[in-house]
């Protein structure tokens, strides 16, 4: 098995100080929270840049570019709902240390971006969903499948697709977290990847808990095979947590120091 795979999730513009970095073009606050991931132990960097409709396509294109040059080429997740813009990153993107992941195609008004991931060889995120929250599994899967069939249809090895099943609020949907978890499952038990956004398990959450339930989670996730996720890597007890998790499943050799690895 392979060791988890952690996206860090701080560049985001839902950050007023990263917001504001990202209309100002101010390079120190992205550098800052990317260095700190990576420090951190992040595999990959997601940057988001929200909609992004006026200036998206410069807007990546600077990002990507930014990032690369100052972290040995790292790799990057291009998170935004513009088509052009994600293509615009993908044009300049350095692949020396991986390869680019599209966050995210889905089974809906997203599909297109699955054709995007097969023309530049790039790794998509698919979003089991197609409107707002799958209704069960029932649905979640036939998501999953569309999205498996089309990839494949256009060439792309599964192994290059990361299938999100939506993790899901725990505060106001505390009843669809095993139905989550089983979706892991069946999804790994097909032989696939898997990944999603774990702080969404905690949000709305007193910030001493939000720590407690994504650790919880994540465990019980890795324990269904879940490969990655889109996580604060700055979170010492999620990481704890993650790097326990990949000795437990045999994917880190033991040492009375694999926390500091």
């Amino acid at each position: 098995m392979e060791r988890f795979m952690i996206i860090g999730e701080r560049i985001h513009c839902i950050s007023p100080t990263i917001r504001k970095a990202l209309e100002e073009r101010n390079p120190e606050p992205i550098l800052k929270r990317a260095k700190e991931q990576i420090d951190a132990g992040a595999h990959y960097i997601d940057f988001n840049i929200g909609p992004a409709e006026r200036d998206g396509e410069e807007l990546m294109t600077w990002g990507v570019k930014l990032l690369q040059e100052h972290f040995d080429n790292v790799p990057i997740a291009l998170d935004t709902a513009n088509k052009k813009a994600i293509e615009a990153g993908l044009k300049v993107y350095n692949r020396e240390k991986g390869k680019p992941i599209i966050n995210s195609a889905d089974a809906g008004p997203r599909f297109d971006l699955l054709d995007l991931a097969a023309e530049y060889d790039a790794i998509a995120i698919g979003l089991c969903a197609k409107e707002g929250i799958p209704r069960d599994n029932d649905e979640r899967m036939a998501y999953c499948t569309q999205i498996l069939e089309r990839a494949m249809e256009l060439g792309m090895d599964p192994e290059d697709i990361l299938f999100d099943p939506l993790c899901l609020v725990i505060k106001g949907m505390q009843e669809k977290q095993m139905e989550v978890l089983e979706a892991i499952r069946m999804m790994t038990e097909m032989g696939l990847k898997t990944t999603g956004g774990l702080s969404n398990v905690s949000n709305g959450a007193p910030k001493h808990i939000r720590p407690i339930l994504d650790s919880a989670f994540v465990a019980m996730a890795m324990a269904n095979g879940f490969s990655s996720a889109i996580i604060n890597p700055c979170d010492e007890q999620l990481m704890n947590t993650i790097k326990s998790c990949d000795v437990i499943r045999g994917n880190i050799l033991y040492a009375d120091s694999y926390l500091e690895l």
